[in-house]
């Protein structure tokens, strides 16, 4: 066995200029998987973090509501009536939806998203928030999402040097009272928390008995699942009732299934695997052909085939881990700028680079698997 791993690396390195090339090909396609399975997971994990920070235990939405994006309103007489279970502790209704915020600075506008909650209890697990809920009571005051885009101006950067930060949100005059942290996503490049009562001064148009989510709490040892199904027998169909990890599923499923977004990060991890592979297919196939005479005479002297063709599937493993470990290092750079640029969450985890590194000696292997085709042909009597 020791001698089959020098052999299967001589050969790799007889040519320099050649195992260069692949071993830059490879880290290309692996750079390339990495920041599909990246952004893919930012945008599954930063259009959830809202979900994620509900102080609760089961969610009411429209039945017709598909996503934050595309909430339908319903009446918080349904919500209400879910305290007539005994396992209920409170409920809590919320508000939201998508406005014009102007920039204080340039008069730009840009679309904001803006939640509603009544500020009497926390129920959002935002860094910033629970500090902040006695300055909603005023009116016309709002929260302003630290991690948004600079887009809207350089609201954090005023407010943290302590000026005064007022701009205008649906044509009405608002002032930034404070800062949370919920972050940009591929649905909203910024948010806002502000009252109930705010909210509605704010979108005038919106009826007061009509919300986007109710959010309720159940009494300790009560099980959500089981009373999740008793309010569905209780409840009417036009409200949709989602346990917590329901609700951040069925965001999930919206972008993953129903978006075109989340299908064209998922081709393109799937391109660069195959692209991976018709690259050291290249390189195999041409080792195989430079050294075919070699092969046969080895033939002639008593190596086996089997024996061949697990030199050339290690030198695959080889490509395989020589070329992944350039390609993580220019990915977890690429990351880097990618958050910097974007504000999304774009991180490296530790099962995305397993399974990118998998991915990798996957292809290495399946492109080795096809190039050892070849030495069939290293037939030991053409060179007698």
């Amino acid at each position: 066995m020791n001698q089959k791993i020098p052999l299967s690396w001589l050969q790799l390195t007889r040519e320099k200029t050649r195992l260069a090339v692949a071993l830059a090909g490879i880290s290309f396609a692996d750079i390339l998987m990495f920041m599909q399975l990246g952004f893919r997971d930012a945008l599954y994990y930063s259009n959830v973090r809202f979900h994620n920070s509900l102080q609760g235990d089961i969610v009411l939405i429209n039945s017709q509501s598909n996503a934050i994006l595309a909430m339908r309103s319903f009446s918080q007489r349904r919500l209400y009536k879910a305290l007539e279970l005994p396992a209920v502790q409170s409920v809590h209704p919320i508000y939201l939806d998508f406005t014009i915020w102007k920039n204080p600075v340039t008069g730009r506008p840009r679309s904001i998203l803006i939640f509603g909650m009544n500020p009497e209890t926390n129920i959002v697990n935002l860094p910033g928030v629970q500090e902040n809920l006695d300055k909603l009571k005023l009116p016309d005051v709002v929260l302003f999402d630290r991690s948004s885009r600079v887009e809207y101006g350089p609201i954090a950067t005023n407010y943290d040097q302590g000026k005064a930060v007022a701009a205008e949100v649906r044509r009405r005059r608002i002032k930034v009272e404070g800062l949370f942290t919920l972050g940009a996503s591929f649905g909203a490049d910024g948010n806002l928390i502000t009252s109930d009562i705010n909210f509605l001064r704010i979108f005038s148009n919106r009826q007061k008995g009509l919300i986007d989510i109710g959010l309720i709490r159940l009494k300790p040892g009560a099980d959500a699942k089981v009373v999740a199904l008793e309010l569905r027998k209780y409840l009417p169909n036009e409200v949709n009732v989602l346990t917590k990890q329901e609700f951040i599923d069925f965001e999930r499923s919206y972008w993953a299934n129903s978006t075109a977004i989340g299908f064209i990060f998922t081709l393109g991890t799937v391109m660069g695997f195959i692209v991976g592979t018709v690259i050291v297919y290249q390189i195999l196939y041409t080792e195989v052909a430079d050294h075919l005479a070699e092969y046969a005479t080895l033939k002639a002297i008593g190596y086996t085939q089997n024996y061949l063709l697990t030199v050339i599937l290690q030198e695959a493993l080889l490509l395989a881990l020589l070329g992944y470990f350039p390609g993580i290092v220019f990915a977890l750079f690429m990351y880097k700028s990618a958050r910097e640029a974007t504000l999304l969450p774009v991180f490296m985890s530790f099962d995305r680079a397993i399974m990118v590194l998998i991915l990798t000696m996957l292809m290495c292997i399946i492109s080795g698997a096809i190039a050892v085709r070849k030495l069939r042909s290293a037939d030991p009597a053409d060179i007698f």
